[in-house]
């Protein structure tokens, strides 16, 4: 059974955030990683909209989310308040919140600071470098991509980036070789690259969460590590979460976008670990 997507603006202070609603039942809020928008999500939300009221979006500085004067640096805080607000407009009461990668910092934000809006939080494979014991190759690492970026541009920056993150660093196929939505979504993830790279990597990589009130117990929280993403820096960095927040972290299926690359898979694990 198709879920058909409802969009809409919700006006929030310097910006009107994109978001997309799907389904019944408990709002489960997905929020993405660095450059990616709700397009991303489309395959996951849809098969997890019979149980949830699934509410994706594309958050500040990214997409079809418009800001009002210049964009500046990403700010943790004004996200996690973003975040909230969509949880807020939806008017069921504490929600289930879904973050990977940088969204799952958004997360981890969003729960120290508004944990009466957050039943519970899986918090998929961030990066949490300055959680580390040493986190000095990983900043170095960060800083060596944005140098690119500054240096020889985006399509060279990204490049980088696929290889540190262990992809093969092969081109996507042709847009006319997909389907028509997720040419689109390509095409608008590839246009957040600048500012994420700019704007975003390095904010979402130093951030470091709120230890001490995410160890209270309220709301709950669930640290996800991709199967494929074993001994990798990212799994590392999901692993000193873990250990600060004296939680065992839970195996997903794949690797950093697992939620694309095993959708019903994910989507079972992801219904799993928020109850």
């Amino acid at each position: 059974m198709t879920n058909s997507a409802t969009s809409s603006m919700l006006e929030v202070p310097g910006a009107r955030i994109y978001h997309e609603k799907r389904g019944s039942g408990p709002v489960l809020l997905i929020i993405p990683g660095g450059p990616q928008d709700a397009g991303v999500f489309a395959e996951l939300a849809e098969l997890l909209a019979d149980r949830y009221t699934v509410v994706t979006y594309d958050p500040r500085g990214n997409s079809r989310t418009s800001v009002e004067g210049e964009l500046g640096d990403l700010d943790l805080d004004v996200q996690g308040d973003d975040a909230a607000r969509l949880i807020e407009a939806a008017g069921a009461g504490p929600a289930y919140v879904f973050g990977t990668s940088g969204g799952a910092q958004i997360g981890l934000n969003l729960a120290a600071r508004h944990p009466h809006l957050v039943k519970a939080l899986v918090a998929h494979e961030p990066p949490t470098i300055m959680l580390l014991d040493d986190p000095s190759e990983a900043l170095a690492a960060d800083q060596a991509l944005y140098d690119t970026y500054k240096s020889e541009g985006v399509d060279a920056a990204m490049a980088q980036f696929f290889g540190m993150a262990g992809f093969d660093g092969d081109e996507p196929p042709p847009e006319f070789d997909m389907p028509p939505e997720a040419a689109e979504t390509f095409a608008r993830v590839a246009g957040n690259f600048e500012y994420w790279l700019a704007h975003g990597m390095i904010p979402l990589s130093v951030y470091e969460p709120d230890v001490a009130a995410l160890r209270s117990g309220e709301p709950k929280i669930v640290v996800a590590i991709g199967e494929g993403s074993a001994r990798q820096p990212i799994a590392e960095m999901g692993e000193a979460l873990a250990r600060k927040l004296r939680v065992e972290p839970v195996s997903f299926p794949g690797d950093h976008i697992g939620f694309e690359q095993d959708a019903g898979g994910f989507a079972k694990a992801l219904d799993g670990a928020l109850k």
